[in-house]
């Protein structure tokens, strides 16, 4: 199934940033998803992923954080990046509304993405769940500096997609993270998967790699209704 994908452009603050939204027949939810530090919204694995959610019965629409939309390398500090998931929200709840749709609107994102989305839902920005791409509990090789405080705060339905060869989270310590959030946190490992869900030995593009986490997350919205 071949879903149109429309391009949006909504404000953050007193700047534009852009997003695609896609939405098949009678989705049964939407998903808003944030692109990881170092690629934006137009890297394969997150058109790849979105497609497949759309495959899937889930509207989506991915964005670019401010800093990416300028051109510039560095990401946004944490004030603006969770101003750019409130408006990005927004912009979901719009177009949810325009289509006389009611299903939940979800949070999603690639490693800082998904970072910046669970900080924002920590200060209050509304969400049916969250969805972690790999989510960085800490830089490679410094497992003593976790960024997980604000995590123990969320309630809401959350999974952890990740890579069990992910530099960016210690197995042991995600699963204690995990522990301590409690039954609302779902853990899935992407066995032999790297931060970008590569596999050694196994030959694809980073859109299938992206598409083959959309049943995951598909059917863990579903079970949350």
């Amino acid at each position: 199934m071949v879903v149109a994908e429309s391009p949006v452009t909504f404000p953050v603050g007193d700047v534009e940033v852009s997003g695609v939204y896609a939405r098949p027949d009678s989705p049964f939810a939407t998903l808003v998803l944030a692109h990881g530090a170092g690629a934006g919204m137009e890297h394969p694995f997150m058109s790849g992923f979105t497609r497949g959610l759309n495959d899937d019965g889930v509207a989506t629409l991915r964005f670019n954080f401010p800093y990416r939309e300028a051109g510039r390398k560095f990401p946004d500090r944490p004030p603006a990046a969770i101003a750019a998931w409130r408006a990005a929200m927004d912009e979901a709840a719009r177009q949810a509304q325009a289509h006389g749709d009611t299903g939940p609107v979800w949070a999603a994102g690639k490693s800082f993405g998904g970072r910046m989305a669970s900080m924002a839902v920590a200060e209050g920005m509304d969400t049916a769940g969250l969805v972690y791409l790999g989510y960085p509990l800490h830089p490679p090789g410094k497992p003593e500096k976790l960024r997980d405080e604000h995590l123990y705060g969320l309630t809401l339905p959350m999974l952890f997609l990740q890579g069990t060869r992910d530099t960016f989270a210690t197995p042991d310590l995600l699963e204690g993270v995990i522990s301590r959030i409690g039954p609302s946190a779902v853990l899935d490992w992407i066995d032999g998967g790297d931060h970008s869900f590569a596999v050694a030995g196994k030959k694809r593009d980073a859109a299938e790699i992206g598409a083959s986490l959309a049943p995951k997350v598909a059917e863990f919205m579903r079970s949350r209704g």
